[in-house]
Protein backbone atom coordinates (compact mmCIF):
# COMPACT_ATOMS: atom_id res chain seq x y z
CA UNK A 1 0.00 0.00 0.00
CA UNK A 2 1.33 3.45 -0.94
CA UNK A 3 2.24 5.75 1.91
CA UNK A 4 0.01 8.82 2.13
CA UNK A 5 1.89 11.95 3.23
CA UNK A 6 0.41 15.37 3.96
CA UNK A 7 2.96 18.21 3.93
CA UNK A 8 1.89 21.47 5.56
CA UNK A 9 3.92 24.45 4.39
CA UNK A 10 3.16 28.20 4.27
CA UNK A 11 3.40 30.73 1.49
CA UNK A 12 5.42 33.26 3.47
CA UNK A 13 8.97 32.41 2.52
CA UNK A 14 11.31 29.88 0.96
CA UNK A 15 12.36 28.79 4.44
CA UNK A 16 9.05 26.90 4.58
CA UNK A 17 8.34 26.13 0.94
CA UNK A 18 11.79 24.87 -0.02
CA UNK A 19 11.92 22.14 2.68
CA UNK A 20 8.41 21.11 1.70
CA UNK A 21 9.44 20.68 -1.94
CA UNK A 22 12.67 18.90 -1.08
CA UNK A 23 11.05 16.46 1.33
CA UNK A 24 8.36 15.73 -1.27
CA UNK A 25 11.03 15.06 -3.90
CA UNK A 26 12.90 12.83 -1.49
CA UNK A 27 9.78 10.84 -0.68
CA UNK A 28 9.06 10.19 -4.36
CA UNK A 29 12.66 9.15 -4.93
CA UNK A 30 12.49 6.60 -2.11
CA UNK A 31 8.89 5.50 -2.77
CA UNK A 32 7.70 6.47 -6.28
CA UNK A 33 4.14 5.34 -5.55
CA UNK A 34 3.92 7.57 -2.46
CA UNK A 35 0.75 9.70 -2.43
CA UNK A 36 1.66 13.28 -1.62
CA UNK A 37 -0.27 16.45 -0.97
CA UNK A 38 1.45 19.74 -0.12
CA UNK A 39 -0.77 22.60 1.05
CA UNK A 40 -0.46 26.05 2.58
CA UNK A 41 -1.25 25.39 6.23
CA UNK A 42 -2.22 29.00 6.92
CA UNK A 43 -4.73 28.99 4.09
CA UNK A 44 -6.22 25.72 5.36
CA UNK A 45 -6.52 27.16 8.86
CA UNK A 46 -8.77 29.85 7.42
CA UNK A 47 -8.65 33.55 6.73
CA UNK A 48 -9.09 34.59 10.34
CA UNK A 49 -6.32 32.29 11.57
CA UNK A 50 -3.98 33.49 8.83
CA UNK A 51 -4.39 37.05 10.08
CA UNK A 52 -2.56 36.01 13.25
CA UNK A 53 0.50 34.84 11.32
CA UNK A 54 0.51 35.88 7.69
CA UNK A 55 -1.39 39.01 6.66
CA UNK A 56 0.60 42.18 7.14
CA UNK A 57 3.86 40.34 7.74
CA UNK A 58 5.57 41.77 4.66
CA UNK A 59 4.55 45.30 5.68
CA UNK A 60 5.93 44.76 9.18
CA UNK A 61 9.15 43.30 7.79
CA UNK A 62 9.63 46.24 5.45
CA UNK A 63 8.52 49.28 7.48
CA UNK A 64 7.57 48.38 11.02
CA UNK A 65 10.31 46.15 12.39
CA UNK A 66 9.54 47.35 15.90
CA UNK A 67 5.98 46.05 15.56
CA UNK A 68 7.10 42.66 14.30
CA UNK A 69 9.62 42.48 17.14
CA UNK A 70 6.95 43.34 19.71
CA UNK A 71 4.39 40.88 18.33
CA UNK A 72 7.00 38.13 18.33
CA UNK A 73 7.91 38.83 21.95
CA UNK A 74 4.28 38.73 23.04
CA UNK A 75 3.36 35.48 21.27
CA UNK A 76 6.65 33.63 21.78
CA UNK A 77 8.37 34.79 24.94
CA UNK A 78 5.66 36.22 27.18
CA UNK A 79 3.63 33.33 28.55
CA UNK A 80 0.16 34.93 29.05
CA UNK A 81 -0.09 36.33 25.51
CA UNK A 82 1.51 33.20 24.08
CA UNK A 83 -1.29 31.11 25.56
CA UNK A 84 -3.92 33.54 24.28
CA UNK A 85 -2.38 33.36 20.80
CA UNK A 86 -2.38 29.56 20.89
CA UNK A 87 -6.01 29.51 22.02
CA UNK A 88 -7.00 31.87 19.21
CA UNK A 89 -5.05 29.91 16.61
CA UNK A 90 -6.78 26.71 17.70
CA UNK A 91 -10.23 28.27 17.82
CA UNK A 92 -9.80 29.74 14.35
CA UNK A 93 -7.65 27.13 12.61
CA UNK A 94 -8.47 23.75 14.14
CA UNK A 95 -11.59 23.10 12.08
CA UNK A 96 -9.87 23.66 8.74
CA UNK A 97 -6.87 21.47 9.50
CA UNK A 98 -8.96 18.67 10.98
CA UNK A 99 -11.23 18.71 7.91
CA UNK A 100 -8.20 18.52 5.62
CA UNK A 101 -6.73 15.60 7.56
CA UNK A 102 -10.06 13.76 7.60
CA UNK A 103 -10.42 14.19 3.84
CA UNK A 104 -6.85 13.10 3.00
CA UNK A 105 -6.41 10.34 5.62
CA UNK A 106 -2.60 10.63 5.61
CA UNK A 107 -0.31 8.09 7.23
CA UNK A 108 1.97 10.89 8.41
CA UNK A 109 1.93 14.71 8.49
CA UNK A 110 5.02 16.85 7.90
CA UNK A 111 4.95 20.47 9.04
CA UNK A 112 7.44 23.03 7.72
CA UNK A 113 5.75 26.00 9.43
CA UNK A 114 5.74 26.33 13.24
CA UNK A 115 2.09 27.46 13.48
CA UNK A 116 0.93 24.14 12.03
CA UNK A 117 3.35 22.17 14.19
CA UNK A 118 2.20 23.88 17.37
CA UNK A 119 -1.50 23.37 16.68
CA UNK A 120 -1.21 19.75 15.56
CA UNK A 121 1.21 18.99 18.39
CA UNK A 122 -1.36 20.13 20.94
CA UNK A 123 -4.09 18.05 19.28
CA UNK A 124 -1.78 15.05 19.17
CA UNK A 125 -0.77 15.53 22.81
CA UNK A 126 -4.42 15.54 23.89
CA UNK A 127 -5.20 12.39 21.91
CA UNK A 128 -7.43 14.23 19.41
CA UNK A 129 -5.21 13.41 16.42
CA UNK A 130 -4.15 9.86 15.62
CA UNK A 131 -1.82 10.67 12.71
CA UNK A 132 1.89 11.01 13.60
CA UNK A 133 3.40 14.47 13.11
CA UNK A 134 6.92 15.39 11.99
CA UNK A 135 8.28 18.92 12.34
CA UNK A 136 10.86 20.06 9.77
CA UNK A 137 12.92 22.74 11.54
CA UNK A 138 15.09 25.14 9.53
CA UNK A 139 15.94 27.73 12.19
CA UNK A 140 18.87 27.34 14.55
CA UNK A 141 17.21 28.73 17.69
CA UNK A 142 13.99 30.25 19.00
CA UNK A 143 12.19 26.94 18.50
CA UNK A 144 9.26 27.19 20.94
CA UNK A 145 6.71 26.78 18.13
CA UNK A 146 8.88 24.77 15.75
CA UNK A 147 9.17 22.04 18.39
CA UNK A 148 6.32 20.57 20.42
CA UNK A 149 6.11 17.66 22.87
CA UNK A 150 3.12 16.35 20.92
CA UNK A 151 5.12 16.01 17.71
CA UNK A 152 6.52 12.51 17.14
CA UNK A 153 9.59 13.49 15.12
CA UNK A 154 11.73 16.62 14.88
CA UNK A 155 13.99 16.97 11.84
CA UNK A 156 16.74 19.53 12.41
CA UNK A 157 19.33 20.99 10.06
CA UNK A 158 21.68 22.11 12.84
CA UNK A 159 23.08 19.70 15.43
CA UNK A 160 23.36 22.73 17.74
CA UNK A 161 19.54 22.91 17.78
CA UNK A 162 19.20 19.54 19.46
CA UNK A 163 19.51 20.76 23.07
CA UNK A 164 16.71 23.31 22.68
CA UNK A 165 14.41 20.79 21.00
CA UNK A 166 15.14 18.26 23.75
CA UNK A 167 14.13 20.79 26.40
CA UNK A 168 10.82 21.42 24.64
CA UNK A 169 10.05 17.87 23.50
CA UNK A 170 12.18 15.44 25.54
CA UNK A 171 10.31 12.30 24.44
CA UNK A 172 10.39 13.06 20.71
CA UNK A 173 12.78 11.51 18.21
CA UNK A 174 15.23 14.19 17.01
CA UNK A 175 17.33 13.63 13.90
CA UNK A 176 19.83 15.96 12.22
CA UNK A 177 19.17 15.36 8.53
CA UNK A 178 19.98 16.21 4.98
CA UNK A 179 17.34 16.62 2.31
CA UNK A 180 15.53 19.80 3.37
CA UNK A 181 17.41 21.89 0.84
CA UNK A 182 18.69 21.32 -2.70
CA UNK A 183 20.33 17.91 -3.21
CA UNK A 184 23.16 19.72 -5.00
CA UNK A 185 24.49 20.66 -1.57
CA UNK A 186 25.18 16.96 -0.97
CA UNK A 187 27.81 17.06 -3.72
CA UNK A 188 31.11 18.87 -3.03
CA UNK A 189 31.84 21.76 -5.38
CA UNK A 190 35.11 23.68 -5.44
CA UNK A 191 35.21 27.45 -5.61
CA UNK A 192 37.08 27.29 -8.91
CA UNK A 193 34.50 24.99 -10.51
CA UNK A 194 31.59 27.02 -9.12
CA UNK A 195 32.93 30.27 -10.53
CA UNK A 196 33.55 28.63 -13.88
CA UNK A 197 29.96 27.32 -13.95
CA UNK A 198 28.68 30.82 -13.18
CA UNK A 199 31.06 32.40 -15.72
CA UNK A 200 32.66 34.49 -12.99
CA UNK A 201 36.35 35.46 -12.76
CA UNK A 202 38.42 32.98 -10.78
CA UNK A 203 40.32 35.66 -8.86
CA UNK A 204 39.22 38.33 -6.39
CA UNK A 205 36.74 38.21 -3.51
CA UNK A 206 33.06 37.54 -4.09
CA UNK A 207 30.56 38.67 -1.46
CA UNK A 208 26.86 37.74 -1.50
CA UNK A 209 24.32 40.02 0.18
CA UNK A 210 20.95 38.42 0.89
CA UNK A 211 17.72 39.36 2.64
CA UNK A 212 15.93 36.05 2.28
CA UNK A 213 12.85 35.42 0.19
CA UNK A 214 11.34 38.82 0.99
CA UNK A 215 14.62 40.76 0.72
CA UNK A 216 14.39 42.33 4.16
CA UNK A 217 16.99 44.32 6.02
CA UNK A 218 19.68 46.83 5.05
CA UNK A 219 20.65 45.25 1.73
CA UNK A 220 21.75 48.53 0.17
CA UNK A 221 23.96 49.42 3.12
CA UNK A 222 25.43 45.93 3.25
CA UNK A 223 26.25 46.09 -0.47
CA UNK A 224 27.96 49.47 -0.09
CA UNK A 225 30.12 48.15 2.75
CA UNK A 226 30.88 44.99 0.76
CA UNK A 227 31.98 47.00 -2.29
CA UNK A 228 34.33 49.03 -0.08
CA UNK A 229 35.82 45.94 1.55
CA UNK A 230 38.14 45.19 -1.38
CA UNK A 231 38.70 47.30 -4.52
CA UNK A 232 38.90 44.13 -6.65
CA UNK A 233 35.92 42.39 -5.10
CA UNK A 234 32.53 41.76 -6.61
CA UNK A 235 29.17 41.82 -4.87
CA UNK A 236 26.00 39.93 -5.80
CA UNK A 237 22.83 41.27 -4.15
CA UNK A 238 20.10 38.64 -3.82
CA UNK A 239 16.57 40.06 -3.69
CA UNK A 240 14.57 36.86 -3.42
CA UNK A 241 11.02 37.22 -4.70
CA UNK A 242 10.73 40.95 -4.02
CA UNK A 243 10.53 42.65 -7.41
CA UNK A 244 10.17 46.02 -5.68
CA UNK A 245 13.47 45.66 -3.82
CA UNK A 246 15.18 44.30 -6.92
CA UNK A 247 14.06 47.31 -8.96
CA UNK A 248 15.13 49.78 -6.27
CA UNK A 249 18.58 48.24 -5.80
CA UNK A 250 19.15 47.83 -9.54
CA UNK A 251 18.66 51.58 -9.90
CA UNK A 252 20.80 52.34 -6.83
CA UNK A 253 23.77 50.30 -8.10
CA UNK A 254 23.41 50.98 -11.82
CA UNK A 255 26.74 52.82 -11.86
CA UNK A 256 28.59 50.22 -9.77
CA UNK A 257 30.12 47.75 -12.26
CA UNK A 258 31.31 45.42 -9.49
CA UNK A 259 27.77 44.96 -8.17
CA UNK A 260 25.11 42.68 -9.64
CA UNK A 261 21.48 42.62 -8.48
CA UNK A 262 19.43 39.47 -9.05
CA UNK A 263 16.07 38.12 -7.99
CA UNK A 264 15.08 34.61 -6.99
CA UNK A 265 17.56 32.03 -8.25
CA UNK A 266 17.89 28.26 -8.31
CA UNK A 267 21.68 28.56 -8.41
CA UNK A 268 22.36 29.04 -4.71
CA UNK A 269 24.47 25.83 -4.51
CA UNK A 270 26.87 27.32 -7.07
CA UNK A 271 26.74 30.88 -5.76
CA UNK A 272 27.55 29.82 -2.20
CA UNK A 273 30.38 27.62 -3.44
CA UNK A 274 31.75 30.49 -5.51
CA UNK A 275 31.49 33.17 -2.81
CA UNK A 276 33.91 33.97 -0.02
CA UNK A 277 31.36 35.59 2.29
CA UNK A 278 27.59 35.71 2.68
CA UNK A 279 26.06 38.72 4.43
CA UNK A 280 22.57 37.55 5.31
CA UNK A 281 19.74 39.13 7.30
CA UNK A 282 17.24 36.37 8.08
CA UNK A 283 19.20 33.31 9.32
CA UNK A 284 17.49 30.06 8.34
CA UNK A 285 18.27 27.82 5.39
CA UNK A 286 20.47 30.16 3.34
CA UNK A 287 22.79 30.66 6.29
CA UNK A 288 22.92 26.91 6.81
CA UNK A 289 23.67 26.33 3.12
CA UNK A 290 26.56 28.81 3.31
CA UNK A 291 28.18 26.79 6.06
CA UNK A 292 27.78 23.57 4.06
CA UNK A 293 29.74 25.18 1.24
CA UNK A 294 32.36 26.72 3.52
CA UNK A 295 31.30 30.29 2.72
CA UNK A 296 31.99 32.63 5.64
CA UNK A 297 28.75 33.89 7.21
CA UNK A 298 27.92 37.30 8.67
CA UNK A 299 24.46 38.04 10.05
CA UNK A 300 23.57 41.69 9.48
CA UNK A 301 20.75 43.97 8.49
CA UNK A 302 17.70 42.98 10.51
CA UNK A 303 18.24 41.34 13.90
CA UNK A 304 14.66 41.47 15.24
CA UNK A 305 12.29 38.85 16.70
CA UNK A 306 13.45 35.27 16.03
CA UNK A 307 16.50 36.57 14.15
CA UNK A 308 17.78 38.05 17.40
CA UNK A 309 17.62 34.61 19.02
CA UNK A 310 19.36 33.04 16.05
CA UNK A 311 22.07 35.71 16.18
CA UNK A 312 22.68 34.95 19.84
CA UNK A 313 23.02 31.28 18.95
CA UNK A 314 25.39 32.02 16.05
CA UNK A 315 27.72 33.78 18.45
CA UNK A 316 27.28 31.24 21.24
CA UNK A 317 28.19 28.32 18.96
CA UNK A 318 30.77 30.22 16.91
CA UNK A 319 28.89 29.60 13.67
CA UNK A 320 28.83 33.17 12.33
CA UNK A 321 29.76 36.74 13.11
CA UNK A 322 26.96 39.15 13.94
CA UNK A 323 27.22 42.83 12.97
CA UNK A 324 24.92 45.41 14.55
CA UNK A 325 25.78 48.32 12.24
CA UNK A 326 27.73 49.13 9.10
CA UNK A 327 30.93 49.81 11.01
CA UNK A 328 30.81 46.39 12.64
CA UNK A 329 29.97 44.87 9.26
CA UNK A 330 33.08 46.41 7.70
CA UNK A 331 35.25 44.96 10.47
CA UNK A 332 33.57 41.56 10.19
CA UNK A 333 34.07 41.50 6.41
CA UNK A 334 37.75 42.33 6.79
CA UNK A 335 38.16 39.36 9.12
CA UNK A 336 36.04 37.01 7.02
CA UNK A 337 37.93 37.71 3.82
CA UNK A 338 41.13 36.54 5.51
CA UNK A 339 39.70 33.28 6.85
CA UNK A 340 39.88 30.05 4.83
CA UNK A 341 36.81 28.28 3.54
CA UNK A 342 35.85 25.23 5.61
CA UNK A 343 33.18 23.18 3.83
CA UNK A 344 31.04 20.67 5.76
CA UNK A 345 32.21 17.47 4.11
CA UNK A 346 29.98 15.29 6.30
CA UNK A 347 26.63 16.75 5.31
CA UNK A 348 25.98 14.09 2.66
CA UNK A 349 26.43 11.34 5.26
CA UNK A 350 23.43 12.41 7.34
CA UNK A 351 20.20 10.40 7.23
CA UNK A 352 17.65 11.67 4.72
CA UNK A 353 14.65 13.61 6.00
CA UNK A 354 12.35 11.71 3.64
CA UNK A 355 13.58 8.36 4.95
CA UNK A 356 12.81 9.43 8.52
CA UNK A 357 9.30 10.49 7.50
CA UNK A 358 8.63 7.14 5.81
CA UNK A 359 9.97 5.31 8.86
CA UNK A 360 7.60 7.28 11.09
CA UNK A 361 4.66 6.42 8.83
CA UNK A 362 5.64 2.76 8.78
CA UNK A 363 5.96 2.58 12.56
CA UNK A 364 2.43 3.96 12.95
CA UNK A 365 0.79 1.48 10.58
Amino acid sequence: MATRVLILSAGIGEGHNLPARMIADGLLELEPECELLTVDSLAEMGRAAALLVDDGSELMFDRFNWLFDGVYFLVSRFDPTRRIGQWLAERLGRKGLIALIAAQRPDVIVCTHPAATDLLGRLRQRGELGTPVASAITDLAGLRYWAHPGADLHLITEEESRAEVERIAPASRIVCVRGMTSPEFEQPLSQVDARAALEMPADGPLILVSGGGWAVGDLGGAAEVALAADPTGRVVILCGRSEQVQTRLTEAFALAPRAKVIGFTERMPELLAAADVLVHSTAGLTAFEARIRGCQLISYGWGVAHIRLNNEAYERFGLAEVAADRGELADALARALHRPRTADLGYDERPAAAAEVLALAGAAQ
